[in-house]
């Protein structure tokens, strides 16, 4: 067996809650208030979002426990070994990977749109060609690229770095979206009025509201980074929960803010039907002229650049865990010499997302559409595995007696399965559009050939050495399931 590669524990506990905040507020809560507001109307878009953040606040109770219980890197991929074994594990982790990856690109991507609307003559030099009705210039692709190799090597230089970092940039983030919305409701222009109609007209308040439910697996995806880091924390693990409770409480009230203020300065259903590029953005510019540019420039700025560094933080962490586990190839678990990073997926995630920004915004939106498949795909995976830790009345192999958080566990998975249904289900308020889908089957095939190609290998792993490199043990919390070696771990739970 060989020895298993630990990284440092330097994140500190306000860099882990600015990774969670960080991740959650990207370039959307500054781009998409417009489409919300465009399916629920602008209270229904809020109120969407705020059942969404109560849904995940269920499904953070699960992430809290096995935080806790298990502090390690790879975060879902680890509690899916746990709960179901290699073969699940494999299938988390791969998805998961995508989404994360998707995201990086996905940020990048916005700061070269934001390029386009600040600085027009930088951003739209060297018209390349069209991909999907979007014009790829080469100026928003050298900005999408500068962005992705200065996080990069943020990333790879150390922990501490990017994660003072993401502390700086989510303070000013925050500063900067609280400024923004109290100056535009307090315009002279401006009006509480064109907030009305409160709903989108036409449909039931409850479809418009389920419609934005439906995204909150995208719109909040970043508390589920605070696993991956889980093994650099330099404070008690138990701490994790509360911190993913605060992050998503400020999440929620950041993207209400921005549905705000791009709302009160016209009639919103105006606003709508003009179909702009950039609705807050215009407004905004309107309003505020070019103070109020300015601070949105800063705040969405803040924004992309919390969500690169956050998802670079997860995606390496991720690749990290799965490389040490042998499922991905083995140069993922290797720490930089100097630096002490896993700078192996970090290259990675940066390497494939440099093809991002030559396939023009459209076709990137389709697949981060389906990326959140693979997010929500996670978020059932930790619920369900940690509903199986606990039991309803009496400890049995293991278990501790738990009725209120096994409970909770239930209500966590249940709403990953509907967020799922959601996305997949035809005719459903959030399905997934047809080139998303082919997406979506394109890497399910990629993993399925990566599987057959690995299975050999992966399962000729003995599950004590599997549990070694996952867990930092040799058994899975002192216990060995002497049934069932592949499918189902026994777990042990300390009153």
């Amino acid at each position: 067996m060989e020895e298993r590669v630990q990284l440092e524990k330097t994140f500190k506990p306000q860099w882990v809650w600015a990774i969670a905040l960080g991740s959650a507020i990207g370039w959307g809560a500054f781009i998409l208030p417009t489409e919300w507001m465009g399916k629920a109307g602008p209270i229904g878009a809020v109120i969407g979002l705020t059942i969404g953040a109560l849904l995940m606040m269920v499904i953070a109770v699960s992430y809290g426990v096995l935080i806790e219980k298990y502090p390690v890197s790879g975060g879902e991929f680890a509690y899916a070994y746990i709960g179901f074994g290699r073969n699940h594990a494999f299938i988390c982790g791969w998805f998961l990977t995508l989404g994360y990856i998707c995201i990086v690109a996905l940020n990048a991507s916005a700061l070269a749109l934001l390029g386009k609307f600040m600085l027009p003559s930088l951003a739209n030099i060297g018209l390349l060609y069209e991909i999907g009705g979007w014009q790829v210039y080469l100026g928003e692709v050298a900005i999408a690229t500068a962005a992705l190799l200065i996080f990069a090597y943020f990333n790879i230089k150390g922990a501490s770095i990017s994660g003072s970092l993401q502390y700086i940039f989510c303070i000013i983030l925050v500063a900067g979206v609280f400024l923004l919305t109290l100056s535009m409701v307090l315009s002279p222009s401006s009006d509480l009025s064109n907030l009305q109609p409160f709903f989108k007209p036409g449909i039931p308040a409850l479809t418009g509201i389920i419609a934005i439910i439906a995204i909150a697996p995208w719109a909040y995806v970043g508390f589920d980074n605070i696993p991956q880091a889980a093994e650099e924390f330099n404070f008690p693990p138990k701490k994790a929960f509360m911190l993913i409770i605060y992050s998503l409480i400020v999440a929620c009230i950041l993207y209400s803010f921005m549905i705000i203020a791009t709302a009160v300065a016209m009639p919103w259903q105006n606003l709508v039907a003009g179909k702009p590029v950039w609705g807050t953005g215009d407004v905004i510019s309107d309003t505020l002229g070019a103070f109020g540019v300015l601070l949105l420039a800063i705040s969405l700025c803040m924004g992309v650049f919390t969500g690169l560094n956050g998802f670079y933080v997860s995606s390496s962490r991720l690749l990290f865990a799965m490389g040490r586990a042998k499922v991905v190839p083995k140069v993922f678990s290797r720490l930089h010499p100097k630096h002490g990073t896993p700078y192996a997926g970090v290259l990675f995630t940066c390497a494939v997302c440099l093809f991002a920004p030559w396939f023009g915004r459209p076709v990137l939106l389709w697949i981060v559409d389906m990326s959140a498949t693979g997010v929500t795909i996670a978020y059932f995976y930790t619920c369900y595995t940690a509903f199986k830790l606990f039991s309803w009345t009496e400890a049995a192999d293991g278990k501790m007696v738990s009725p209120g958080k096994k409970l909770v566990a239930l209500l966590g998975a249940l709403s990953g399965l509907s967020f799922l249904g959601l996305l997949l289900i035809p005719g459903s308020p959030s399905a997934l559009g047809a080139p998303s889908l082919i997406a979506l089957l394109v890497w399910t095939v990629l993993g399925l050939a990566f599987y057959l190609y690995k299975r050999k290998e992966y399962n000729q792993i003995p599950k004590s050495t599997l549990d070694y490199y996952i867990l930092g043990s040799t058994e899975t919390n002192g216990t060995e399931d002497k049934t069932d070696t592949d499918t189902q771990v026994s777990i042990k739970i300390d009153a």
